[in-house]
């Protein structure tokens, strides 16, 4: 399982957040993950996929959200195959908040887009607006989406748990959210089909007119804080250097109590 190879990746990605590897007594154990049945498909790619022996099982039962609900699992046995899952980063037992990007080379947008088909999102919001969304208990995990969104998308996040369930959820929308979807999900790359078609759709989405452009933070200069210091009020500041004078008061704030440095000639 070269975590370098496309295919490789993205299964490992899935397996980490919707696998579970159970160890029995001695050699015994094996791998489950369990999909919807319209993803069968993807289950047997993954058995194709896979150099050992393994079963697809399908059942129906009733559940919290649906009176009856269909779905496969696919059932890996193998010592040789668990191990080697274990080694690269897949615990036995219950694993949402230790899992981690591998320490190994890996392909890092297939394995991403493995983890957002098993615990994302992708699609529209109730507004109409484009999203990519990964719900994890994971601090690792969050960061390295936060990370490699912030490289290919230009979007800059801080992670933090929510206080009602303890998880992160790590969401972009509208431009970032098509040029995180647009890098994750490319043409031919191995992925749940329905949500393929949703990161698709997203391209064809275009900024309302009117509807103001994302927010981008305007880092202060130099230049700046010898005119707010020489002016020493926000209002004058405001009207002088085009900000707001909430903005210019908390800057104000700050260089006097050494929160950030002073200017040089200062």
């Amino acid at each position: 399982m070269d975590l370098t190879v496309p295919e490789y990746a993205y299964m490992f990605g899935l397996l980490q957040a919707d696998g579970h590897l159970q160890q029995g007594a001695g050699q015994k154990g094996k791998l489950t993950v369990e999909l919807s049945a319209r993803d069968i498909g993807l289950l047997q790619k993954f058995q194709r996929l896979t150099p050992f022996h393994s079963r697809i099982s399908t059942r129906t039962r009733s559940t919290n959200f649906a009176e009856l609900h269909t779905s496969a699992t696919w059932t890996l046995c193998s010592l040789e195959a668990r191990t080697r899952l274990n080694e690269l980063g897949l615990p036995y037992g219950r694993k949402s908040k230790t899992i981690a990007p591998p320490l190994v080379e890996f392909s890092s947008r297939d394995y991403l887009r493995g983890a957002i088909d098993a615990d994302g999102s992708v699609g529209f919001t109730s507004k109409g607006f484009p999203f990519v969304s990964l719900t994890t208990a994971s601090t690792a995990m969050a960061s390295f989406l936060s990370g490699y969104a912030k490289e290919v998308a230009g979007a800059e996040r801080t992670t933090k748990r929510n206080t009602r369930d303890g998880v992160y959820n790590v969401l972009y929308t509208v431009e970032r959210a098509q040029r995180l979807a647009a890098a994750l999900y490319y043409p031919g790359c191995l992925s749940l089909e329905r949500k393929h078609a949703a990161a698709a759709s997203l391209a064809a989405w275009v900024r309302p007119a009117g509807m103001r452009a994302a927010y981008t933070k305007r880092r202060w200069a130099e230049h700046e804080d010898r005119i707010l210091l020489k002016l020493n009020s926000p209002t004058l500041a405001a009207q002088a250097l085009d900000r707001t004078v909430q903005s210019c008061n908390l800057r104000l704030w700050r260089l006097r109590n050494g929160q950030v440095p002073l200017p040089v000639d200062q």
